[in-house]
């Protein structure tokens, strides 16, 4: 089998030369004490990598370029992330190496949230002094050494939601106590040596997506899952577990248990699986007649049953899953005729089929008498009605449930498995290795991704539904077959409409009519991603649907279901002149705030993050709340030439061809930027000479008195905000327009410098005295300092 590959993800000129050296030498200071010794003691335990080569105590870790061996996310002068990943079959580290050493070294950095520490070489005892990390929320130690078994003390790690030790040498069997990691999103311990039965605790994980199991040798049988509303996926292959089939709940995505010890048949219960997606059930024991209701499951797309002693009589009429690309019914006792839905319909179909007793005329079928024999030899009488009711009561003890899969992943898995198998059916590869791949590619991108599944899927919080599939014939019946009635108007990224859902909530629609063929592995890629991206101060999306072309089958239209959002626009809170009621100080520096924040989850809050979004004040919208959400992002499978054709416009030619790889982050803060111009002129921004002449007059009045910024002020809220409140928002306003994008703040100082604008206000309004800080104050000194990074 595929084994797993590495999991490469990122993440991640105003003063005087000699005052930036200053600073700088300040802020490297407050870093140093504990965290920057012990990167540099991190470096020596490993045995000084070459990927480390550079770290030394001068070294600007929280700015350091990510890369695919290295990366370090700061915030708030914290290390909150560090991800090490060596090279692809690292050898064990020396017999001098100490694991209690190493944990020990990375306790010294107590804000530690994120930790991957892939082929590295770590090797010993699973050390029970990782729970000193008690910021910890993903763990990540893939492709090392660790032998033993996984420490019962794991379970003190209570805000821990991935725990992913794939491919080690772990033995014995899991802890109890796993059950009461109340916060884990993924668990995954694929591609190790654990044993004896599964924990009935796994039943308490009420949050758990993805449990991934595969390659060990754990026995009896799978406990009851159902209970676990969130499940998604689950993997077992390749273990001794039975034989029940697994009791998981009716939202499970996919299921993959090939190569255990199930027996009986297919529980009843999992025809209702309407999200099932991947069904992968081969080289078992199951017996008895296969429910061919499963092949009209409305997402299902692959389903491999082979090696197993399934009957029935299949015919030509039967109906089958448009989604389904790739079935396996080989090594059965299958009789009758092939379904003509197996090849045709509206996508190509690799369908395999051999070893059965099927009517096809090929040398590759049995005898029917063979199918009748074995049948009978294992106790299956499909033709007898009181044997087929006795079979059925078997069925009912010895099942219900399915299990595996990744919610956030099942939909492109199926795509990449679709390519792997339509290039292993041109190269007449065996179907064994066609579904093996599957598996790998499957899991690989899943866990690739647990970060943004532990970050982005916290749905509930939010109040929103979780996000599904939409039929065309929903969305017309809520547009009025979209009616220019419904129409909301041409949007960033094509027409909007909004639309009324049977359950009498509104919703937001974007139709986007695609300019040319996209594979659906392309679209499924961004449609996961558009899944994930849920934030308070984003317009989050609730679901998808695709429009289909009648010749060939490939998607005209993709049609994108958004929360609605009921207020507004940002614009016509502050300068559009037919809205009486306008922003006051606090409440645009509220909505600054919420932006940014918008922009920092588009950059952090997931991996890879989302840049270059090309926001403009037009896309963000206002709550009931007057809470700023971002309704328009960069989503590639909606823009495919908005980034291009804005880099060579506000950035010129020449920066357009490194901005993309370098400085993608500090795109948004250039827009940002321009909305501050808004929010602070009150005047509507259409050019980038508007831009630059309000800029020039901005920097002219920071060093002026107050009068002179109070002239270029909105005069809705001249006389409502402190002078020093005024004067931080116009320099942050102007260092987000500076032309070199390396000298733009980050996002981070974005919102400090919000932070502190909002507090001096504060104090204004509750002691007119103490408007103006003093130069030397904390709070001015602070934000000076900040912004030099």
């Amino acid at each position: 089998m595929a084994r797993n590959s590495e999991w490469r993800n990122l993440v991640q000129n105003a003063f005087p030369v000699l005052f930036l050296l200053m600073i700088s030498i300040t802020y490297t200071e407050q870093l140093e004490s504990s965290q920057i010794r012990a990167l540099l003691k991190v470096r020596q335990l490993l045995g000084f990598p070459p990927f480390l080569k550079s770290w030394n105590k001068a070294t600007d870790f929280c700015n350091s370029e990510p890369s695919s061996n290295l990366t370090i996310v700061c915030y708030e002068e914290n290390i909150t992330q560090l991800h090490i990943v060596g090279e692809t079959g690292a050898p064990r580290l020396p017999e001098n190496f100490s694991i209690d050493s190493f944990v020990s070294t990375l306790a010294r950095i107590p804000g530690l949230k994120v930790l991957r520490l892939v082929s590295l070489g770590l090797w010993g005892p699973f050390p029970g002094e990782f729970t000193n990390l008690s910021s910890l929320e993903l763990l990540n130690l893939t492709s090392n050494f660790f032998q033993g078994s996984i420490s019962p003390s794991v379970s003190s790690m209570t805000r821990l939601q991935s725990l992913i030790l794939d491919s080690n040498n772990l033995t014995g069997r899991m802890p109890d106590g796993i059950g009461s990691l109340s916060s884990l999103v993924v668990l995954s311990v694929r591609s190790n040596s654990l044993n004896g039965t599964l924990p009935h605790s796994l039943g308490n994980l009420g949050d758990l997506r993805v449990l991934a199991l595969s390659n060990n040798k754990f026995s009896g049988e799978v406990p009851d899952l159902s209970g676990l509303t969130n499940l998604q996926g689950l993997d077992l292959e390749n273990n001794a577990v039975g034989p029940r089939f697994p009791e998981v709940c009716n939202n499970i995505e996919s299921i993959v248990l090939r190569n255990n010890k199930f027996t009986f048949g297919i529980p009843e219960k999992v025809r209702s699986y309407y999200q099932l997606k991947i069904l992968i059930i081969s080289s078992n024991r199951f017996v008895g007649p296969f429910p061919v209701s499963l092949l009209s499951l409305p997402h299902l797309t692959y389903l491999d049953i082979a090696q197993n002693k399934f009957t029935g009589m299949l015919v030509e009429n039967l109906p089958c899953s448009d989604e389904l690309s790739f079935v396996n019914f080989t090594a059965n006792l299958f009789t009758g005729k092939l379904p003509r839905c197996f090849l045709s319909g509206s996508r190509k179909r690799v369908v395999l089929y051999a070893e059965n007793c099927l009517s096809t005329g090929e040398q590759t079928q049995n005898p029917i008498s063979l199918c009748k024999n074995e049948a009978l030899a294992v106790g299956i009488l499909p033709h007898h009605r009181k044997r087929k009711q006795a079979s059925k009561v078997i069925l009912a003890l010895g099942i219900s449930g399915g299990v595996i899969g990744a919610a956030i992943l099942a939909g492109a898995t199926f795509l990449v498995a679709r390519n792997v198998l339509a290039k292993s059916e041109k190269e007449k590869s065996p179907p064994r290795l066609i579904s093996e791949n599957v598996s790998a590619v499957y899991t690989s991108k899943l866990l690739k991704d647990a970060r943004y599944i532990t970050q982005a899927m916290k749905v509930g919080a939010l109040g929103l539904p979780s996000y599904r599939t939409f039929s065309l014939e929903e969305l017309e019946e809520g547009t009025k077959n979209f009616d220019t009635s419904t129409s909301m108007g041409e949007g960033s990224h094509g027409q909007m409409y909004r639309g009324r859902l049977r359950d009498g909530s509104n919703v937001a629609i974007r139709c986007l009519k695609l300019k040319k063929s996209h594979s659906m592995l392309y679209l499924m890629h961004h449609i996961e991603m558009i899944s994930k991206l849920r934030h308070h101060h984003l317009v989050s999306a609730l679901g998808h649907c695709f429009e289909y072309y009648l010749d060939d089958s490939t998607v005209s239209r993709v049609i994108l279901v958004f929360e609605y959002v009921p207020n507004g626009t940002l614009r016509s809170w502050i300068s559009d002149e037919r809205v009486s009621r306008k922003l006051t100080w606090v409440q645009r520096i509220a909505a600054a705030t919420g932006v940014a924040k918008g922009i920092q989850f588009l950059h952090t809050g997931i991996m890879p993050g989302v840049f270059s979004n090309n926001l403009k004040i037009t896309d963000v919208l206002l709550d009931q709340n007057l809470a700023a959400k971002i309704s328009s992002y960069n989503l590639p499978l909606l823009a495919e030439n908005t980034e291009k054709d804005r880099l060579q416009n506000f950035l010129g030619s020449k920066e357009a061809k490194n901005a993309r790889a370098k400085h993608q982050n500090k795109l948004d803060i250039y827009d940002f930027g321009v909305m501050l111009l808004e929010i602070i002129s009150g005047k509507p921004i259409y050019s980038r000479n508007e831009v630059e002449f309000l800029k020039d007059q901005f920097q002219a009045s920071i060093v002026a008195d107050d009068t002179s910024r109070n002239s270029i002020v909105d005069p809705e809220i001249r006389n409502l905000c402190s002078g020093e409140s005024l004067k931080t928002m116009m320099e942050l306003c102007c260092r987000c327009l500076i032309k070199d994008p390396a000298d733009r703040p980050s996002i981070e100082d974005v919102l400090w410098n919000l932070q502190f604008a909002s507090q001096v206000q504060d104090a204004w309004r509750g002691d007119s005295q103490s408007s103006e800080s003093s130069p030397t104050s904390p709070l001015k000194s602070a934000r000076l300092k900040r912004s030099i990074k």
